[in-house]
């Protein structure tokens, strides 16, 4: 769809507001007596509802107005807000999503089921004592018997595909209305736009209508219209008052310029923002990674260079193009809420689904990551959390006699460390069991019996293909599927996993995961003949390494840093360019955000580089000391070294050399 098209625009802003629904409902389902969350479902419903049938999405339109008018209920005080309510409403917004979708199959047994289930909830609702008792105060109501209204619609309603005659029909079932045409406004002839709206409206509506009421029948067309209202008998010593009626934002219908015809009004707006379709991101994010390299490129012949003017030129497109680079880069960045948002829903489905009691709590909400990076951490973390709320978190009555809380926590924290930003799924429940992993790995032939494993290193073999202890399978897991999924999506992604576990406790898995997978400020060194890039967030300090001490510390590689001892790696021997050591080498210490760190011999360190990372082929992506590629500025291929895996050789290197001394 053309990304003008107003229905395209609605189906995007109507998943928005369904998600905003589905989180009004889960808070609602925490605090029953809350009439702000009541009034902010019943408001979503009606505007979806409305938007619904002014797009043509008849179905919708009419499978969400029984949703709504059992909301209006709740709100009015005529039923209560129950948890059964809060589930049936739930279960419609999930079929209001597949209403949405034009190629869905629009039968009807799924949604009069839902239908039938409400019925039945408000009809309970209605017959019991708990329906007397008023949740909101009831709106204030006119001191006589109705209200005069004028009205105005923006001059693109129709464009945009606004029906007036439903707004009128909408207020017909208010009351008795009284409708006349206002014609004040219309051009002259020559002057006339047939795509425009000159129309206005003079309703007088009798009967014992509430004002919220009325507010409702405009609330997705408020902003962009003109609308004055007053009672149609007033209190004698009071005027009657004319007021512009202000309401949320428009959320059913693609952003409107002012009508010509609007008032003048003088309204501070809050900044607006604009959508923007992904792939346009995406593509202008290639463009800047292309300018970067030219860049790069520019300022290899500057230097080379005599001429003063070039080099000046270079350095301002140098200065210019990192500025695009950061303002890119900011663009792309999300903060992680929008992906734990997602996981409400799945958690609390799940607590039905296990018979548990689940609390979730999410920390770092604010952290930002590239969007892509977003998207793609959703499927392994929908894994992880299954697993949590499955295997590890125990039911009410275990807890209990375990000595704790009847609710299990599962917690989603994230934190930015360094170039990375650290999302942990943590639970408080029964922990791993190590015993029992051992038992598996051996009798599936992934370790022999009796090697000695740490616990981190026997934990990640939970990630192998097939492996499960799940004692039967289940509707969530046990079939020994995802966990490796997990793995190989978040190693995709240049990321690691961390697991740690206390039985009885719990268990945290951590994944660590690079701000962004486009561009990175990174440390060029060369290695023999070859250029190399070291993510510069990783990178702690650099040291000198002489021939002399280089070749007194054969056998056992290791420095001293700050009255501690650190590996490191040789990666001219690691490489095997076949090259002699330059006299003065130097050690790139580098770390990950736990602490652990590592020593990288290289020849020479040639400076920071902007680099552009780019994936390597399908014959090279089982190297795994390398995570991608750049292009430099004189078109050579530099490989960017995977920090994690070479962190985890030094790791291995010093084991065997203390387990051997």
């Amino acid at each position: 769809m053309s990304s003008n098209d107003p229905v395209a625009a609605f189906l995007v802003e109507a998943g928005d507001l369904l998600d905003q629904v589905e989180q009004d409902l889960l808070d609602l389902g925490h605090n029953l007596q809350d009439s702000d969350l009541i009034n902010a479902v019943f408001r979503g419903l009606h505007t979806l509802k409305g938007s619904g049938a002014m797009f043509g999405f008849e179905a919708l339109a009419a499978f969400t107005h029984h949703c709504e008018s059992a909301f209006d209920r709740v709100r009015k005080g005529k039923a209560a807000a129950t948890a059964e309510l809060v589930e049936a409403i739930l279960a419609a917004k999930d079929h209001m999503a597949v209403l949405l979708d034009p190629a869905a199959p629009k039968g009807d047994a799924a949604g009069e089921a839902i239908l039938d289930r409400l019925r039945a909830i408000m009809d309970d609702e209605g017959a019991g004592p708990a329906a007397a008792a008023p949740v909101v105060e009831a709106p204030a109501k006119p001191a006589g018997t109705g209200w005069h209204l004028r009205f105005y619609l923006p001059g693109e309603a129709m464009v945009n595909g606004l029906n007036p005659l439903g707004l009128i029909d909408e207020l017909r079932e208010l009351g008795e209305a009284r409708v006349a045409v206002l014609r004040d406004r219309l051009p002259p002839l020559d002057q006339f736009d047939p795509t425009q709206c000159y129309f206005g409206w003079d309703v007088t509506l009798r009967g014992d209508i509430d004002r919220d009421a009325i507010d409702d029948v405009f609330m997705f067309v408020i902003d962009d219209m003109e609308l004055a209202l007053e009672p149609l008998a007033a209190e004698p010593e009071e005027a009657p008052a004319q007021i512009v009626v202000e309401a949320a934002p428009v959320v059913a219908s693609p952003a409107q310029a002012a009508s010509p015809s609007a008032p003048a009004v003088a309204k501070d707006r809050p900044t607006e923002n604009v959508r923007v379709p992904a792939e346009r991101l995406d593509e202008l994010m290639d463009r800047v990674g292309e300018l970067v390299i030219a860049q790069s490129r520019l300022s290899q012949i500057a230097q080379g260079s005599a001429h003063a003017a070039l080099r000046s030129v270079s350095e301002d497109i140098e200065r210019l193009s990192s500025e695009l680079r950061d303002t890119m880069m900011v663009l792309r960045m999300v903060p992680v809420s929008t992906l734990f948002g997602r996981f409400r829903r799945l958690v609390h489905d799940l607590a039905h689904e296990t018979g548990k009691t689940i609390e979730l709590i999410t920390e770092g909400e604010s952290t930002e990551l590239d969007k892509t990076v977003i998207e793609r951490l959703a499927d392994p973390m929908i894994h992880l959390i299954r697993n949590s709320c499955d295997h590890g978190l125990e039911t009410a009555d275990d807890r209990l006699a375990a000595g704790k809380l009847a609710a299990g926590i599962l917690r989603l924290r994230a934190q930015q460390s360094g170039g990375e930003v650290i999302i942990s799924i943590q639970d408080d429940g029964k922990g791993l069991d190590r015993d029992r992993i051992r038992a598996k790995a051996e009798g599936n032939g992934l370790i022999q019996p009796g090697q000695v494993l740490s616990d981190p290193e026997l934990y990640q073999l939970i990630f192998q293909p097939g492996f499960s202890t799940a004692a039967q399978v289940t509707n969530l897991s046990g079939r020994g599927v995802g966990m490796d999924v997990v793995k190989r999506t978040i190693e995709s992604l240049r990321g690691t996993i961390d697991i740690a576990s206390k039985p009885g406790e719990g268990s945290t898995i951590s994944l660590r995961i690079p701000l962004t997978l486009a561009i990175i400020e990174g440390l060029l060194v060369r290695v023999g003949e070859g250029h190399y890039v070291i993510p510069l967030a990783a990178v702690e300090e650099c040291l000198e390494l002489s021939l002399e001490e280089d070749l007194r510390s054969r056998g056992r590689s290791f420095i001293t840093l700050r009255d501690r001892l650190v590996p490191f790696l040789r990666l001219r021997e690691m490489f095997a360019t076949g090259t002699k050591p330059d006299v003065f080498q130097k050690i790139v210490v580098i770390s990950t955000g736990s602490g652990e760190r590592v020593g990288l011999v290289v020849d020479q360190i040639v400076g920071s580089y902007q680099t552009v990372i780019k994936s390597m082929s399908t014959l090279h992506r089982d190297v795994s000391t390398f995570s991608g590629a750049t292009i430099l500025g004189d078109g050579s291929v530099a490989l960017i070294l995977d920090i994690a895996q070479l962190i985890t050789i030094g790791q291995q290197q010093e084991e065997r050399l203390r387990a051997a001394g």
